[in-house]
């Protein structure tokens, strides 16, 4: 017989990732808060509860797709969280992206409590969720790694054991999205100086494309968002914002000063003030081409 699974937070990730394992056949329990994500996720055939608290009872495995470490923290260690209410030996897997310390701090405390934990931050976007081609970035022991990997077969295409520390693959993911911060801010910036100029978008994307200008980032920022004039957001300038504050907090701590890293909190903090927080990302062009006083390609 099949896991009982569960998942908490039905959003823009976590309602997709549920979806796959529910035509993967596994009995998936789930909460949000949002009842029109409940909907959704009842009529691809899941069973929605009324709260966290009855996912964590009812499930072998439960999983977390969380905006914010605040979310996070509640949602496990509350009076009310998965914490106190899961069943022994229960795996629990949050693929939330959240301050490292926050990974260890509920690890040691699931531990502690006969339950198993693992920090599993994904890369990918909307896109990846949907489509099942998540990276996924994990951190904690290797069995519990072993036992988990037909889910991450489900719902991801890449999946890495990074280390027996929770917080490992939090690191990696906070590195990720550092430099996605830089290209698309870089993005923006040629495109919007390439207008001013009389280059068409199209044709600097063809050039650059197959150049050392080429990345991932410019790829889906032009082709899925820009050009369509599509800023519903994959990730969000906001996500982007809170990754790039927590990934600062972990250069303080290492001691390391980021001469750029530092800059860009203020930069996306500028663009969401702007009014683009709940845009995608892709929406720094936006931004920039205000300032730049040029039409829109």
């Amino acid at each position: 017989m099949k896991e009982k699974l569960g998942f908490i937070g039905l959003g823009n990730m976590g309602l997709p990732m549920s979806i796959n394992l529910l035509k993967a056949n596994y009995q998936v329990y789930g909460f949000d808060t949002n009842a029109k994500a409940m909907e959704q996720f009842r009529a691809a055939g899941g069973i929605g509860v009324e709260t966290a608290k009855e996912v964590a009872q009812q499930c072998d495995v439960v999983m977390t797709s969380l905006p914010t470490p605040q979310v996070v923290e509640m949602v496990y260690q509350s009076e009310q969280g998965i914490i106190h209410h899961a069943k022994k030996g229960c795996l629990l897997i949050d693929f939330s992206t959240v301050n490292p310390e926050l990974n260890d701090s509920l690890y040691k405390e699931a531990k502690a409590l006969g339950l198993r934990y693992l920090g599993a931050p994904v890369s990918g976007g909307v896109i990846g969720a949907v489509n099942a081609t998540l990276t996924i970035m994990v951190g904690g022991d290797k069995e519990d790694y072993e036992s988990a990997a037909k889910i991450f077969g489900i719902v991801g295409k890449n999946s890495y054991h990074l280390g027996i520390s929770s917080s490992v693959g939090t690191r990696i993911k906070l590195l990720n999205n550092l430099m996605i911060g830089f290209y698309t801010e870089a993005v923006a910036e040629t495109i919007v100086l390439g207008e001013k100029m009389g280059i068409h978008a199209d044709v600097l994307y063809e050039v650059l494309s197959n150049s050392y200008g080429q990345s991932r980032i410019y790829e889906r920022n032009y082709v899925e968002y820009m050009k369509n004039d599509n800023y519903e957001p994959g990730f969000s300038t906001n996500l982007l914002l809170k990754d790039l504050k927590l990934a600062k907090e972990m250069a303080d701590e290492a001691g390391v000063s980021l001469r750029i890293g530092e800059k860009l909190v203020d930069l996306y903090s500028e663009i969401a003030q702007q009014g683009y927080g709940e845009n995608d990302m892709s929406a720094a062009y936006l931004s920039l081409k205000e300032t730049a006083k040029i039409e829109q390609f």
